[in-house]
Parts: C-alpha cells; structure tokens; sequence
C-alpha cells in the first residue's frame, strides 16, 4: 500500500492542512484536504471516501470534491451519525447542494452515495478489507483497519482519547495512524476534548505490545501546529524508551506499507 498524507494536522495554514490521507491513490481516508491538496487528475483517480466522524476538519473538502467531480458518483463510507451530519450541516441544499440527489440544470445523477457503516463488521471496498471500530472522541467516531489485497494491514485511530487498548484484540495492524493533539503539558485538555498526549500514546503502546507482543510502525498525525515542538520532543522521548521509531506525520509525505 501507498500512503500519501495530504493533510496532518488539526489547524490550517499555509503550511498545515486539515487531516486526510490516499491509500494507494484510490482511496480517501478523511475528507479534510481531498480538494485543497490534490490536482483535478488526482481528485479524479479516487473511487471512495472513508469518514472518521462529523467534525469539520474531517468532511470541509467533501463540497469541493463533490463540486469538481460532479460527472460520476463516489460512494462516501461513514457511520450514519456522520452521514446525518453532512446532510444536516454541510451537504443539506443551503450551504452547498444536495449533491446525492439529481439537480435540474445542475446534476443529472448523484454525485455522492452515502453508505453508512456497523461497527466490528467487516466491508469490501474498492478491493479493500475495512473494519470500522468505535473509538473514544466527544461525537460518534470510528477508527478503521484497512487491508490490501495482499494482506498489509494499517490502523488509522481517526480522532481518539484514551481506550485504544479496547481494540487491539480485534486488529493486527503493520502500521498505525494515531491521533496526538496535544503535549502532556495540555493532558486535562487532552482527556475533555478526547484526543492523545504523548504520555497516552506510550500506555496505550505498551499495552499494544503486551496484547499482540510486537509493536507496528507508528505514525503521529492531527497535531496542534502551536504545540508541534513540543509534541515532537516528548514523542522522541516515548520512541527511546520504548526503543522503537515513532514518526511524525507532515503534508505530501508517502510511505510504503
């Protein structure tokens, strides 16, 4: 699998972007730069959409992708509380158009099918093996393990506070995407708005490690780019101790899984 982050952070500027990241070019996980980081030929090459969850910096680009890809239909997978909100908040006919529905003079077929998704069940998309997970974050959020036709697994958290250890029974991941907002400095602010420190991150590694005895490559994403500095030192303070490469996320990056 090839992942390209095109966004990797919870705050946009001209240096950051919102949280998304391409599988292989085909597949979108989270919707925060699908259009503001991609050409048109690279919108056009993606068949599917995965969602975390309805907060802004996840779904801000699906109006843009729906608007520039208006002569196809791309299905968007996300639990039903997500897809509610697009069409409540966003995609509801008022701020931007009804883009599931035929327009007169506008659209002659959806440009968007939403496909809502159970947790702990198991899907095929686009060739792709995706379980989707409930994770701990302040509105309904999911977390996804997609697997390649050959078998490569990846985790993504999406957003998350503490309770990942609930999970790692049901995956077995090659790499895991993890959200690390904030550093320990801010942990109370971490715990009320459900997302990670470093000092969660390294409890919920270890407790990773003593439930599967490995541990997977980890990549840092959705960091507060005021905290950056700080969240980097304290990760590579987590990354000694537990002897293993902790890497940070950033805008354009591609690896390989």
């Amino acid at each position: 699998m090839l992942i390209k982050f095109l966004g990797a952070h919870n705050s946009e500027s001209k240096d950051t972007s919102f949280v998304s990241f391409l599988i292989d070019d085909i597949l979108a996980v989270d919707a925060g730069s699908i259009a503001s980081n991609l050409s048109f030929s690279e919108q056009r090459k993606i068949k599917a959409i995965l969602l975390t969850h309805g907060h802004y910096d996840h779904i801000r680009d699906i109006p843009s992708f729906a608007f520039n890809n208006f002569d196809h239909t791309i299905k968007v997978f996300a639990p039903a509380h997500t897809l509610n909100i697009l069409s409540s908040h966003l995609v509801d006919g008022i701020i931007y158009p009804e883009f599931t529905k035929k327009i007169p003079f506008f659209l002659e077929k959806p440009t968007l099918k939403y496909v809502p998704l159970e947790t702990f069940m198991t899907i095929n998309i686009e060739g792709y093996k995706v379980l989707t997970l409930p994770v701990n974050h302040t509105i309904t959020t999911v977390g996804f393990q997609i697997t390649s036709a050959d078998g490569k697994k990846i985790f993504y958290t999406g957003d998350t506070g503490p309770g990942l250890s609930a999970l790692w029974q049901h995956i077995s991941p090659n790499l895991i995407i993890v959200d690390v907002t904030f550093p320990n400095k801010l942990e109370n602010r971490a715990i009320n708005s459900a997302h990670l420190c470093p000092k969660f991150l390294k409890k919920e590694l270890i407790e990773f490690h003593n439930i599967k005895e490995y541990f997977p490559r980890i990549f840092i994403i959705h960091l507060s780019p005021n905290f950056e500095n700080e969240i980097k030192n304290e990760i590579k303070d987590i990354s000694k101790e537990l002897k293993i490469p902790i890497n940070i996320a950033y805008e354009g990056q591609k690896l390989i899984v």
